[in-house]
Formats: C-alpha cells, structure tokens, sequence
C-alpha cells in the first residue's frame, strides 16, 4: 500500500530528475562535438529527411505562409493529404514550440525539444514513483534520470523525437491508472489520455500496454477485495477508451491514410542474439538493431536486489520479478513482439517497445530501494546476477573499450552509496547520506554521459548525415521564391539536393513527399512515368522530363547547379476528349504520352551487348540482366546501340541499374537503382546530333536489369504543339485553397477534366452547382467528367476517417459527460427515496417533532 508523498517533494525531485536528464544528454553532445555544440551534424536518418521538413512546414503554417493547409498540402506529392502527416510527425504539443524559433534554425528548434521531452519525461517518471511509494527524492530523481536516458532513448528516441513523446506517456499513464484505483480526476485522465493519443499514437499504443500492466501489477499486490479491483479496472479501461475516443479524428485519419500508403517492405521477425540483448543492458554500447535496455547501474542493480530484499513484501517481490522477467522475454518473442508492434514488425529497429521494459525496471528498482535499503545479503544477490549478465554480455561484439570502465565505476559508486546509506540509519550520520546521495545521483549523471558521448561519436561514425539548412537551401529557397507563380504553374525545387522532402524546406510545389503515409496513388502514378524512389518507394523523386512538367504544370524548375529553367506549360487543369484511358503498360515513354495525349518520343530497337563477353542473359519481361564488371576499373561493361531522329532529345530509363551511363561524347549521367529500396529515375543523356548509330556505354557497378525499352528519342517539336494543344482547351482560371480547388472550363467544353493532381482517396468533385461525388481516376489523376454545359468545377478534399473520427469522438465525449453527471444523478436520486413525501407519516411521533421555534431557537 502507498503512502502519500506531498507534492512539494515531488516536485523538487520531478525537477532534480529534469536537470540531471538535460545536463548529462547535453554534455555527452558537447563532448562529441555535436550540434549545436560543435561542427558535426546530428541530422541523419529521420531526423533529417522528415522532422526537420515536416516542423519546418509546421512553422510556415503556424506564421501562414505554407501553400495550402490542415487537409490539403499543396507543396508536397503535387498535392498530399496534410492531417495524417500532421498526426505522424507534429502533432505533439511540444511541436508548438518551433514558432518560437527563427525558420533557418528548426534544426535546433528540434533539438531544444529534444531535450525537453527527455527531461520531461524524467520528472514524470520521478513523481510517479514518489507517489507509488514515499522513499528519498533525490533517489527518485536518480532513477527518473535513469529512465529518461535509457538505451532506448539516447540511441533511437533522440533522432526520432516522436517517439518520445511514448517515453512521457508511460509515467503518465501509469499515474493515469493510479487515479482510476481511487476514482479521483476521471477529467483529467481522460484529457490526458487524449492529448498522448493525439501526440503520438504509435508509442502511446505500447504506453498504454505498459500502464495496464503496471496497474494488474498494483492491484495484485494491494489489498483489496476482487470487487474493488474489477472496479478499478472498469474505471481504467473507460478513461482510456474515452480518451482514445476523443482523439479518434485524429487517430482514423492516420488508419485510413496509413491503408491508403505505398507498402513499405513486409518483414519477419528475427530475435536477437541474448548476449547481444545482454550486452545492451550495460552503458557504452551501441546497436541500431538490438533492444536498448540499458538503464543505469543504478536501476540495473536495485532492479536485481529486488527478488532478494526481504525489506519487500513477498508478494510485492513475486508479481513484479515476474512481470519484468516477462516484459524481457516478450521482446524476443515472435507473438509479443506483434503485439507489442500493433501486428505489424516494422521496418528499421524491430525494438521500439523497449523504453516500457526500461520503465519496468525502474519501478521494480524503486519498489526495492523504497521499501527498505537492500542489506548485504541482497546486495551481494544482485551483485552476483549483475556478474552473470557482465559474464553474457562480454561474448558479444557490442562491448566497447568504454563499456567496463565505466560498468565498474557505477557498480562501485551504487553499491558504495547503498552501504552508506545503511550506515546513516544506523548510526544517524547525514553526512553519510548526503554522501551516499552524490555517489548515486553522481553514477547516473556521469554513465549517461558517457553513453550518450558514445551514441552521438557512434551515429557519426557510422550514419551519413545532412546539412539540413545552409548557404545551397538559402539560394535555392531564394530562387524558389522568384520563380513561384502558383496556382498558374508549380515550381519544381528539383532532385533531391538535400532530403527527400525538400518543397517543406524550400519551397515549390514539388513531386517530392517521404513519409510513412505516401500515397499509393502517388508513388504508382510517378513510377509508372519513370520517376525514381528511394525508401522501398515511399520516398518519390522529382522527375526532370519536359513531358512529365507538361502534365503536371511545372512552368518553374530549379536544378541541382542552381539555375532556373521557365517553361510553357497548359495549367493545372485541362480538358481531355471523351475517350477513355486505359491503364499504363510496361513502358515509361508510352505511359508519359498516354498521360500527355499526343505521341512524342520515338522508341528505337536497340542491341544490347557486354563490352568484355557474350550478350547478356535475358529476364522474364524481355529485358536483360547487368552484371558488374571484373575490375575496379571505369570502362564500360555494356553497350546500348540504336538510332534516333536527328535533334531528338536522348532519354534513358534503367530503373534497377546502378552505375553511370553516358551517350557517345557526352557527359556521364550516374543511376543508383537498387530496387526494392531504390529506384533509378529516367534521365536525359544528349541530343542526336546527325543521323547514324548511338552508342550508350553503361559501366555497371553492382548486379541490375535493364528494361526491354530502355531509351527514348524525344521529338521538342510535337511536345511543342501537344503543349498548346492542351492549353487551348484549358481552364481559364484556376483558384486553390487549403481544403481543394475551383477551376473556370471555356463553355462548351465535354470530355474530361483533369487535374494534375494524384487521384488520392478523399477528393469529392461536381460539375457547376451539381451534385459532389468521389472524383474519377484518368491514369492516376482527379478526373471530372463534362457534359458540354458546365463552365466551372470545384473539388473538396476530406481525409479518409475524419468524418467516422468525429462521430466517435462526440460519442466519447457523451459518454464521458455522462459518466461524471451519473454520480450525482444517484445521490440525488437516493435523497429522494430517503426523503418522506409531506403527507406520509415519518415513523417519528408528533410530540417527539421539534417545533418550528424549537429550531429558529
């Protein structure tokens, strides 16, 4: 049973706990040298390619100076749905905080919050101990620390500050259920719940998990009847499902989008080596694959002591040696593992549930200090189990020259500050346990330190990094800017030059949009006209092709060398004939001039042959299989040779090539597709200057497959004319807002209108006033149709789920309202049946009834 800690000393060690977590984590960056405290860059992986941007975009929407709005982004993906990705990646209320920072500095504006939310999290984690058990502040504040600057946290939280948004759910959760025991704050656990749902529901799904089992834990090892568990239950359970419900448009917008998404890589799940895991456990190891379990030698051991401290409640000590023996093993088991991961073994790190087994033992360390200092019996207990893990771990390759030192240091300091303390209570020196207390806050402060030192030296080492915003962003955003002529015509900011979403960084309306939540529709459509990927497809590539800039109107492009190209393009809307479209076919050329209308490129025969050998084998579509050359040399390995019309425009389209090509006295173009994980976008590689052979020469660096048509001749005149064609017929006006679009058709106009738009789930079109429905598909773009009598059309956007969302959360917030007015309801209720109505008798005689004057006197 827990004893009440007042609130001011939760309080002083909440913030205790918050200081120690942000000084250690920002020496250990000081000492790497790494931003912002030195040169080298923390930017990578995530972090770089779609924090920054998405905060980044947050900000210009906050200070209303993004194109578009919360449905529509019209920067990214030619026009993607914004609320998924909102609730992915800014929804945090810690996200807020970037509009407080200059927009070139969203990179230490992450960083900031960073710190913050680790720190944060440390508090919360300090308070509910206290309030699980009363013990010494300063410990909890130890451990909270302990707990914020777990493995999990330094090694993958950091550069996914998303996720920690989890790692302050936990706590909070837990103090969630520790309020549904008593039936106190329903209100604000319910917001509570709410506002973690909403700032990242992916974690807080595993948070969740975690707290209940902390409650079932709690509720075991309390005494109280079954009925009063199963109440405490209930009441826990309807405070989470309302919360939930309450951020269920947020929540169903994010299913439905994440439905809707390209299909990333389906992955099986392989556990790891335990010596591995074990050696996870100690500080100064590093691994983007196993679970990171460390946790500080300080709730390391006294989560050890536990099972053995006699001080403990035997049934205390059961329930939780159990619980955290079980959270261990479900990390390594395939059918935990899915639960703990929604059903779904994500891509990247296969351990993301980590930080609640780091929670678990922090409370299993408290639950054994608080209860009474482990005596040397327990001590030696849990030093001797720590041996065995140390005994483990140094089979694995994941110990580093730092891991020992350090692992002693903290062993020594830990158990030195326990043996003090136990001295104090005897002898009634509070010299020595303010001793004791700089010795274990001390062991936290340094080992996370040092962990942290190693984690920042080690992403360095081993992670390419990003220069996220720098002189090449300023110019290019600069010349963004001057070339924007939107909604007439998209500016294209190019290839990726910095990051897979650069229009959120400098501007543009770009095909570019890496997310988790990029649309099917999108990255099909653009693959299908010969645009490249990278992140197994859900991260499209800008397209330089002047047939794909017709299509979707980009009159403006920026390219890589910082020049501008202006071209005349039809505007975003245009008016196709009633013909109907089929669907794409296996070549990029053709499908870009069914997309176009009009025949332009002329698609030579080709022979293809290996510079040093026989002709290469064949594929299963008619295409061929490259293989790298022998040496390290930069001769070609293959050779292209075909004919195309004299002042044709040379296009090459090799997908799943990875090396460099170049036309005959031209430049070399490099190619780097790997697919599924890459893909090679179609490139230009000269002109045909005269007629006569071409030879492509391709020095192939790794195994590829060359497409059955690889090149294509591209005649400027007919895209000329199929251009102002288009333009003819097109919408005289066209006006865009953050929630859709209107566009002004010539009268008369029949056929189809098509906007360059990708037709992703979610868009309602009408002709004139008519009715709205969902739009039509014309190739993977919004289709209208006409009948010859509309002269405008208009298109609304609403994402998948936010209607449904909504309706479950007004049924949550009934539901909720009702819960907290039926108490009252039943008290008065019960007054009533208590009260006699005025003429029945009361039971009371009447000479025994005090009079009226009896009372006034």
């Amino acid at each position: 049973m827990s004893i009440r800690t007042p609130d001011r000393d939760r309080t002083r060690a909440a913030g205790l706990s918050a200081l120690v977590t942000a000084a250690a984590f920002c020496a250990g960056d000081a000492l790497a040298r790494s931003f912002p405290f030195g040169p080298r860059s923390r930017s990578v992986i995530d972090l770089a390619t779609q924090f920054v941007p998405f905060h980044t975009w947050l900000w210009d929407l906050l200070h209303g100076r993004t194109d578009g709005g919360l449905l529509v982004n019209w920067q990214s993906g030619y026009g993607s749905s914004s609320l998924p990705d909102i609730g992915t990646y800014v929804s945090s209320p810690f996200a807020l905080l970037v509009a407080l920072f200059p927009r070139d500095r969203i990179d230490l504006a992450l960083y900031v919050i960073t710190v913050l939310k680790l720190a944060v999290a440390a508090a919360a984690m300090a308070w509910l101990l206290l309030t699980l058990r009363r013990g010494r502040g300063w410990a909890a504040a130890a451990l909270g620390s302990g707990y914020a600057l777990c493995g999990w946290s330094i090694f993958q939280g950091a550069i996914d500050p998303m996720w920690l948004d989890g790692l302050i759910a936990f706590p909070v959760l837990c103090l969630v259920g520790q309020w549904a025991r008593s039936g106190h704050r329903r209100l604000l656990g319910t917001a509570l719940v709410a506002v973690i749902w909403i700032a990242n529901f992916y974690t807080a799904y595993m948070a969740t998990i975690g707290a209940g089992l902390v409650l079932v834990a709690h509720l075991l090892t309390s005494d109280t009847t079954v009925r009063e568990r199963c109440a405490a239950l209930l009441r826990a359970a309807l405070t989470t499902a309302f919360g939930i419900g309450l951020s269920a448009p947020l929540l169903f917008t994010i299913a439905l989008g994440t439905r809707h998404a390209y299909p990333g890589l389906v992955r099986e799940f392989s556990p790891r080596p335990w010596t591995d895991v074990l050696a996870r456990m100690l500080p100064a190891t590093y691994s983007t694959q196993d679970p990171g379990v460390y946790v500080g030698t300080a709730v390391l051991l006294l989560a050890l002591c536990l099972p053995f401290n006699r001080a403990v409640p035997a049934r205390v000590r059961l329930v939780w040696t159990l619980l955290v023996a079980g959270t261990g093993a479900s990390l390594q088991w395939g059918p935990t593992h899915l639960v703990w991961h929604a059903f779904t073994t994500p891509n990247g790190s296969a351990y993301r549930q980590a930080f609640i087994f780091c929670g678990l033992l922090v409370i299993a360390a408290w639950l054994c200090f608080a209860h009474g200092i482990p005596g040397p019996r327990p001590l030696l207990a849990g030093l001797g189990t720590l041996g065995l893990i140390v005994a483990g771990a140094m089979q694995s390759e994941l110990i580093s020259g730092r891991t020992v030192p350090t692992l002693v240091a903290g062993v020594a300091a830990v158990a030195g500050a326990l043996v003090l303390l136990r001295l104090t209570a005897r002898r009634h020196r509070p010299r020595l346990g303010a001793f004791a207390a700089v010795l274990l806050v001390g062991a936290q402060l340094g080992q996370a330190t040092v962990s942290t030192l190693y984690a920042a030296q080690e992403r360095q080492r081993t992670i390419p990094s990003h220069s996220v915003w720098g002189p090449p962003q300023e110019r290019q955003s600069q010349l963004v800017a001057e070339a924007d002529g939107w909604p007439r015509y998209r500016t294209e900011p190019g290839l990726p030059q910095t990051v897979g979403n650069d229009p959120l960084v400098v501007g543009g309306q770009g095909a570019q949009h890496y997310s988790s939540l990029t649309s099917v529709a999108l990255s099909r459509t653009l693959f299908s006209l010969g645009a490249g990927w990278s992140a197994l497809g859900r991260s499209p590539q800008s397209l330089d092709n002047p047939v794909t800039d017709a299509i979707f109107s980009i009159g403006a492009r920026v390219h890589p060398d910082m020049t501008v190209t202006r071209t005349d393009v039809p505007p975003l809307v245009t008016v196709r004939p009633p013909e109907t479209a089929s669907a794409f076919g296996p070549s990029a050329f053709r499908n870009q001039e069914q997309l176009l209308g009009a025949q332009v490129y002329t698609l030579p025969s080709i022979s293809v042959r290996r510079a040093d050998g026989p002709p290469p084998a064949r594929t299963g579509d008619q295409g061929y299989r490259l293989s790298p050359g022998r040496g390290a040399g930069t001769g070609a390995t293959h050779q292209l040779d075909f004919s195309c019309p004299t002042g044709s425009e040379v296009y090459l389209w090799v997908p799943g090539f990875t090396g460099t090509a170049r036309l005959s006295g031209g430049l070399a173009a490099r190619f780097q597709g790997r697919p599924p994980q890459r893909g090679a976008a179609m490139q230009r590689l000269g002109t045909a200057a005269g007629p006569g052979t071409l030879t492509v020469e391709l020095h192939a660096v790794r195994p590829g497959v060359l497409p059955e048509q690889p090149v294509g001749c591209l005649d400027p005149a007919r895209l000329a004319t199929a251009v102002q064609r288009l333009k003819a017929t097109a919408a005289t006006g066209v006006q865009v807002s953050g929630s859709g679009l209107r566009a002004e058709l010539p009268g008369g106009s029949t056929g189809t209108a098509v906007i360059a738009v990708p037709r992703i789930a979610g868009w309602q079109c009408a002709a004139d006033e008519g009715r709205s429905r969902p739009a039509d598909s014309y190739l993977g773009l919004i289709a209208v149709p006409l009948d010859g009598t509309a002269t405008r059309i208009s298109c609304s956007f609403r994402p998948p789920g936010l209607r449904l969302g909504t309706a479950a959360a007004g049924v949550s917030l009934l539901g909720l309202l009702l819960g907290l007015a039926w108490p009252a309801v039943l008290r008065r209720l019960r007054g009533r049946r208590r009260r006699p109505a005025p003429d029945e008798p009361s039971g009371i005689p009447d000479d025994a009834r005090p009079s009226q004057w009896a009372i006034s006197s």
